[in-house]
């Protein structure tokens, strides 16, 4: 009669409806009011430089949680060794480039050194 799964389940799908909620397009829209109402105040000299900065770091915070979770997730997960060791890298040496012919030419070469007068 009672399905041992069904509470499981639920129960995901709470944390799915969370998650969408927390990380959807919904929060994109209030952190973008927030930061441009912030900016505002600023701007106007209500709100303190630091609160602001504040206000944008949570937002890049909250938006940016599950990167940086699965960046440290991957960092402390197995085979770390491989992943923090230096990258191989391709060292070209610079070589002296070669020689350039002499310009010829010149700018001024035909230029007429006759001055224009007002009636021409």
């Amino acid at each position: 009669m009672f399905l041992s799964n069904t509470g499981q389940q639920t129960i995901r799908n709470l944390v799915d409806w969370i998650a969408f909620i927390l990380l959807g397009e919904f929060t994109v829209a209030v952190c973008v009011l927030a930061v441009s109402l912030v900016g505002f105040s600023m701007l106007t000299g209500r709100i303190s430089i630091r609160r602001g900065g504040q206000v944008i770091l949570g937002c890049f915070v909250l938006l940016g949680a599950p990167v940086i979770a699965s960046s440290i997730m991957g960092l402390l997960g197995p085979g770390t060794e491989t992943r923090l060791t230096s990258a191989d890298t391709v060292v070209y040496e610079a070589q002296p480039r070669e020689e350039l012919e002499p310009a010829n030419n010149s700018p001024y070469t035909g230029a007429s050194s006759r001055r224009r007068s007002p009636d021409d």
